[in-house]
């Protein structure tokens, strides 16, 4: 007898299959864990990228002078104004006409 009692058992080998399964599996667990951490909301696509955590719409009073154009480029600089103002247009239901005038009350959207 020479060393483990186990010594004449062939070593136990993956196929391609079972390497997938396996692979597919860890991958799994690991997305399901992710999941658990950060909350469903982060997959669901909620938008401003907050954990599933929402905010009421911030809202801005027009000052003589704004523009929606400004109030846009003020509200998210990193994004393209047009597609800011439009959003802004749509959530107050500005329909074609993008005046604002001083003292209204605007919704800007979220993230």
């Amino acid at each position: 007898m020479s060393g483990s009692p186990h010594s004449d058992r062939a070593p136990i080998r993956l196929t391609r299959r079972g390497r997938a399964v396996l692979v597919a599996f860890a991958a799994t667990v690991t997305l399901v864990g992710l999941w658990l951490t950060v909350g469903p909301g982060a997959f669901a696509g909620s938008g401003d990228g907050r954990h599933g955590t929402s905010r009421p719409p911030e809202t801005v009073v027009v000052q003589p002078g704004d523009t929606l154009w400004g109030i846009a480029s003020a509200a998210d600089p990193a994004a393209d104004p047009r597609l800011t103002v439009r959003r802004i247009m749509d959530l107050n239901g500005l329909g074609g006409d993008p005046v604002v005038l001083p003292g209204q009350e605007i919704r800007l959207p979220a993230g």
